[in-house]
């Protein structure tokens, strides 16, 4: 980095872990890094990170980052750190897998490349001042300026295609990319004159390409005919009369460090092939080898920068469709939890994902009798969700009045029977009359605990198996009997399974002992109480289950 680095010169790239980048000015210092957006110049979306997190501070002319009590560390190029000066492309990360990272970047740095790129090709073009080699510079300019242009991709890459064939005298050229497989498909082809040869008519040099990708390197041969027999048995060769041949894989640059002179020692993610091949021979002269290099190095940086923007429209494009999903599972669930005059309710579901696999009702089966119902989807996402939004659509003959047992016991047979759907769910159903008679049936869910006087206990532990999950399986209803102001908790995984960073859970006594005596608390505080101490618990760390919680509060009407 140069000395006296100014604020504009910098600035911070934010790859999410979905590979999405964000650019951040460093527009003041000191520059506050944390989770929030209280206090902090860039917020961190992810609950592991603590609010203070760290600081970009001016140090003599140059940036430092300083851990501000990140209690997992800070760390530069995966070395932990307290205080360090910050150089171009230092990647900082927070001790977290999958997690965001942030890249320091000087807009210096472009210029820097750029420039030695001229010095080294100035002192190219001195050593061979015969070959053209100012011409071949200009143009070699000319495509190092093609990525900045406002042209759209497939034309930028046309045109490195037509001064690679230029610069080296080639009769055409074709640029490869790897699909999704892993194998590579020809993209873009041209003919010297800047004409279009359809790719999937280019028969190029499969000996040349697979000698390239077997040494990882570029493959230049400017005569076969002197090739020691390397080409002898190579078809297209020998039908389309080629002479020279030129294959130069194309690798993204390693993300820690961008500098073009280690790209073959720390090479990133295979993108593709520049193939280039004349029926002439060829003498590749020092510059035009560094040109080619050059040339490659430009055309694996627009294909990266390809593959990014496709991977974040493909990103946004299924984050509208969980988006949409995520509104229809929602208006799926109870829009206003209301209260009956012998029952209260309070319930709220929260996915670890845009969509999950939890979910509660509460309805009315007649005058006298009120329902409710909790769910939990084995698994999580947009597999879970569907089949939630399916056994809600399933379990709503229950308002119908049918018994509860034979829905239960039609659903399993029907799941077990499509075995591969590969998906199971737990449930509890049960019933509330106004006398405080509870029917329930529970399908391998966990027992929900009883909140009587000044204690919470688990008395509901009659049932069978997850639906879905054993064929011979059956659901009988069992009965029990509330006294007023009893109050049963519902609740998923997602609450006792909470972890916090230590992997501890949060468990079942600790939800019992937060309930013990606080049977008189209104249901809302009550709800906030419980999730309240599991946020606490978390210590901030990412949900891994849903979480949904169901209250029911008997109290029958007076007179």
């Amino acid at each position: 980095m140069s000395e006296g680095l100014q604020l504009e010169d910098t600035y911070l790239e934010v790859i999410s872990p979905d590979g999405s980048r964000t650019r951040v000015p460093l527009q003041q210092t000191p520059f506050l890094v944390g989770r929030g957006e209280e206090g902090n110049h860039l917020a961190l979306d992810d609950k592991r990170i603590s609010r203070r997190c760290a600081s970009i501070v001016a140090e003599g002319g140059r940036f430092a980052i300083e851990d501000r009590g990140h209690r997992l560390g800070v760390f530069v190029n995966d070395e932990k750190i307290t205080s360090r000066v910050l150089e171009d492309n230092d990647v900082i990360t927070f001790g977290l897998q999958d997690s965001v990272q942030v890249v320091f970047c000087s807009s210096r740095a472009d210029t820097v490349a750029i420039q030695n790129l001229v010095s080294r090709m100035e002192t190219a073009v001195m050593e061979d001042p015969l070959t053209g080699g100012l011409n071949k510079l200009s143009l070699l300019l000319e495509a190092t300026s093609l990525p900045h242009s406002q042209l759209p991709i497939e034309a930028v890459l046309h045109a490195m295609l037509d001064r690679a064939i230029t610069i080296i005298n080639a009769d055409r050229g074709l640029l490869f990319e790897v699909d999704a497989t892993g194998a590579l498909r020809p993209w873009l082809a041209r003919r010297k004159g800047s004409t279009n040869i359809p790719p999937e008519d280019f028969s190029p040099s499969q000996t040349a390409v697979n000698l390239a990708l077997q040494k990882h390197c570029g493959v230049i041969t400017e005569d076969v005919h002197k090739s020691e027999g390397i080409y002898d048995s190579s078809q297209s060769i020998i039908t389309q009369r080629l002479r020279a041949v030129v294959a130069v894989p194309l690798y993204a640059m390693p993300r820690a460090n961008t500098d073009a002179s280690i790209l073959r020692a720390r090479r990133g993610e295979f993108l593709g092939m520049l193939y280039l091949d004349s029926q002439r021979p060829a003498a590749f002269s020092k510059l035009d080898r560094q040109i080619l290099d050059a040339i490659a190095i430009e055309s694996a940086s627009i294909l990266d920068n390809a593959r990014l923007v496709k991977r974040e429209l493909d990103r946004q494009r299924y984050e509208q469709e969980l988006n949409i999903a995520r509104d229809i599972q929602q208006a799926l669930l109870p829009r206003e939890i209301h209260d009956y005059p012998h029952v209260a309710f309070r319930g709220i579901n929260t996915p670890c994902h845009a969509v999950g696999g939890d979910y509660f009702d509460v309805f009315p089966i007649d005058d006298r009798r009120t329902a409710c119902l909790i769910a939990d989807v084995a698994g999580k996402g947009l597999g879970a969700a569907l089949l939630t939004t399916m056994l809600q659509g399933a379990l709503s003959g229950l308002t119908l009045g049918i018994e509860p047992s034979r829905v239960f016991q039609h659903i399993n047979t029907f799941l077990c029977d499509h075995a591969e759907v590969g998906r199971y769910a737990t449930m509890f159903y049960a019933t509330l009359d106004v006398d405080g008679n509870l029917e329930y049936l529970n399908a391998g869910h966990l027992p929900p605990l009883l909140l009587r006087g000044a204690t919470a206990s688990e008395l509901f532990t009659e049932g069978s198996f997850p639906i879905g999950l054993v064929p011979e399986a059956q659901y009988t209803v069992a009965r029990a009997r509330l006294q007023p102001g009893d109050t049963m908790v519902l609740f998923s995984d997602g609450v006792t399974e909470a972890a916090n960073l230590r992997d501890d859970l949060f468990g079942v006594a600790r939800l019992q002992d937060i309930l013990a005596g606080q049977q008189a608390l209104p249901l809302d505080q009550l709800q906030d109480r419980i999730l309240a101490a599991v946020e606490q618990f978390t210590e901030g760390a990412s949900p891994s289950d849903d979480l949904t919680l169901l209250l029911v509060r008997y109290r029958p009407a007076l007179g």
